[in-house]
Formats: structure tokens, sequence, C-alpha cells
């Protein structure tokens, strides 16, 4: 299930006591994504997912990176902030990219198949996607099997 959407993504995640929250920033360059990736695989590790889920889990968000870079490099950071809750995984990642690529491209269908559910937008600053999965809901099953 996704839904676009513009300006910030709603909700208080600090305001949860009961939510973990890790914020990685890296420079908005292709080499540093590995850095998101492992850390986006140990934090879903947290919640005892299965290893076929912690990897579509890590694909989703190198993918989601890689929307957000960019056309050209800059100066400009990758920041994602991983909000772990009660069986949940949220990741929000925010990049320099002005726009987003149309939501029939194969990042997208990559993304929708991988995680619950994605949300994205703009703002002045660049844009952003939010990537949410649960130990209840979780995702359907892979539909890229091989990727990565």
């Amino acid at each position: 299930m996704s839904t676009p959407t513009t300006g910030e993504p709603a909700g208080d995640p600090v305001a949860d006591p009961s939510t973990d929250l890790v914020e990685l920033r890296v420079p908005a360059d292709p080499a540093y994504l590995t850095v998101v990736r492992t850390a986006s695989a140990g934090l879903a590790a947290r919640l005892d997912l299965t290893l076929d889920e912690i990897e579509d889990l890590r694909i989703a968000v190198d993918e989601a990176c890689t929307l957000l870079l960019g056309p050209t490099p800059s100066d400009a950071e990758l920041v994602a902030t991983f909000r772990l809750g009660d069986g949940s995984l949220e990741v929000e990642v925010r990049g320099p990219a002005r726009e987003l690529p149309e939501r029939s491209s194969f990042a997208w269908a990559v993304l929708e198949a991988l995680v619950g559910e994605v949300f994205t937008g703009t703002s002045a600053t660049g844009a952003w996607i939010v990537l949410r999965h649960s130990k209840t809901s979780g995702a359907s099953p892979s539909l890229v099997a091989g990727v990565g």
C-alpha cells in the first residue's frame, strides 16, 4: 500500500517512549550507501525478522536511498531515520533529489513489493521516502526474488 504525499511525514515518533530512534547522516554519494544498508540490516535483525525479511528491507532501503540521491553529486546529506517500535520498523530517508521518478517505474515496484507500506513526498530541501515494516503485517511475498 503506497500513499504519495507532499510536505513532511506525519506523526511525532519521539513522543512514544517505547520507540527507539536511530538517525544516520552520510554524504549524498553512492559510495556511502553500504553504510545505510548495513545499518538497516542490523536494526531489522533486532525485530527478530527472518533472514529473507531482513534482506528485503535492506534492498528496499537501498532502493529508496538511490532514488533520493539526486541526478548530480553535491555536498548534501542523505539522512536515514530508523524508528524501532514493538514489532515494527519505520525507515525515513531524506535526500537532495527534488523530484522522485514516476510511480510506475521498476524502483517503485521493488519498494512496494518488499515492505508493508511506502509513503513519499517532497519538501523545500528535497524529497523523502518512508518505509514501514511490521512483524505482524510484513510485506507481501517478494516479487523480485534474486534482486540485490
